[in-house]
C-alpha cells in the first residue's frame, strides 16, 4: 500500500510538471510566431522580437567591448579611411543604404585573429589580420558586403527570437523530464535539451551566412565590384585554415569550399544574363 501511494503521488506530481511544461512551451511558441516582420531587402517575413531601434541600441552598447576583444580600433588612419570608402560605396549604391541603420565600418588592431563580424544595428568590424591578407578592394567589398548583409537581414534579431524560443522549449523539456527522486535523470534531460537547442541554432546560423553571401554579391556588384572577388576571399580563408591558428571567421561560418559553390549560384541567380561590364576586381 505504501508503494501504491507513492506511485499515485508521483503520478500527480508528474502530471503537474507536464501541465507546466506544456504551458511554457505553448507560450514560447505563441510568442515566437506572433512576432513577425516583413524585410523589404530580403523579401522575407521574419520572426523578430525587437525593433530596429533596439537593434541599434544593442549594437552601439556592445561595440566598445567587442572592439576591445580584438585589439581595439586600428591606429592607421589611412587604412581606416580605405575601409570607410569601400563601406560607403556599398551603402550608397544598394538597398542597404536605404535601411534605418546608421552603419559604421571599423578596422580593428588585432593582427593575429582572421575575422570579420557585424553587430545588430549597423556596427561592422574587420580585423587587421584579415584586412592585411586581402589582395584587392573588391575582396574588401566582399567581406564588408557580407557583414552588411547580416545587419539588413536582421540575423541578430532573428537569433535573439530563436534563442528565446529555444530557451522556452528546452526549459519545458527539463521540467517535463525532471524527476526529484532521480537527479541524474534530470541532469541528462537538461543536457539533451541544451544539445537540441545548439543544433537548431547552428542550422539557422549557416542559413544566415549563405543569405549574407547572396546579399553581399548583390551589394558589391551594385557598387561596381566583381562578386567573384568574394570567392577569392573564401580561397584565402581556406588557405589560412591550414596554418597554426585557423581563422576565427571559420568557427561560425560554413566551409569555404561549400560557400564558393553557393556564391557561384548566387551570382548566377542575381545576374542571369551575366555580370555588368567594367567591374572592379
Amino acid at each position: 500500500m505504501i508503494r501504491v501511494g507513492r506511485r499515485q503521488g508521483g503520478g500527480a506530481f508528474g502530471g503537474g510538471r507536464l501541465i507546466v511544461a506544456l504551458a511554457i512551451a505553448a507560450f514560447a511558441l505563441i510568442s515566437y510566431f506572433a512576432s513577425r516582420s516583413f524585410n523589404e531587402v530580403t523579401g522575407e517575413t521574419q520572426h523578430v522580437s525587437i525593433s530596429k531601434e533596439q537593434e541599434v541600441a544593442l549594437g552601439l552598447q556592445a561595440a566598445p567591448q567587442m572592439a576591445q576583444q580584438f585589439g581595439g580600433l586600428h591606429p592607421d588612419e589611412a587604412a581606416q579611411a580605405h575601409v570607410d570608402t569601400v563601406c560607403n560605396d556599398l551603402l550608397t549604391s544598394s538597398a542597404a543604404g536605404q535601411s534605418d541603420y546608421p552603419f559604421e565600418c571599423h578596422l580593428l588592431g588585432d593582427t593575429e585573429t582572421v575575422n570579420a563580424f557585424a553587430l545588430p544595428g549597423g556596427q561592422v568590424f574587420i580585423t587587421a589580420a584579415l584586412y592585411n591578407q586581402l589582395e584587392t578592394e573588391g575582396q574588401l567589398a566582399g567581406v564588408l558586403g557580407h557583414e552588411i548583409g547580416h545587419v539588413v537581414g536582421r540575423h541578430g534579431a532573428e537569433h535573439l527570437a530563436k534563442a528565446q524560443l529555444t530557451e522556452g522549449l528546452t526549459g519545458a523539456v527539463v521540467i517535463a523530464a525532471s524527476d526529484p527522486e532521480n537527479p541524474q535523470n534530470s541532469q541528462y534531460a537538461a543536457q539533451m535539451a541544451i544539445l537540441v537547442g545548439q543544433l537548431v541554432n547552428m542550422k539557422y546560423g549557416r542559413d544566415d551566412e549563405l543569405e549574407s553571401d547572396r546579399l553581399g554579391v548583390r551589394f558589391m556588384t551594385n557598387a561596381g565590384y566583381d562578386p567573384n572577388a568574394l570567392m577569392r576571399v573564401m580561397q584565402i580563408l581556406e588557405a589560412a585554415s591550414d596554418g597554426p591558428r585557423p581563422p576565427e571567421f571559420l568557427s561560425t561560418h560554413p566551409d569555404p569550399g561549400n560557400r564558393t559553390e553557393k556564391i557561384q549560384e548566387a551570382i548566377a541567380t542575381e545576374f542571369p544574363e551575366g555580370l555588368p561590364a567594367g567591374l572592379q576586381p
